[in-house]
């Protein structure tokens, strides 16, 4: 699915605005980049804050 919602990694908690996440990904080699969110949802490995107090 292309526009499904971002879920945590540990705990599969769907992630929404608001939420305070934790993203763990490499440093880009890119100068910038316009969509942040999509890379982060591409890239990035999120966990929500309470999986993130629990490691």
């Amino acid at each position: 699915m292309i526009n499904r919602a971002p879920e945590c990694a540990s705990c599969g908690k769907e992630i929404s605005g608001n939420d305070v996440v934790y993203v763990k990904l490499r440093y880009p080699k890119m100068k910038g980049f316009a969509e942040v969110k999509s890379y982060l949802r591409n890239e990035g490995e999120m966990l929500c804050e309470t999986c993130q107090k629990s490691r």
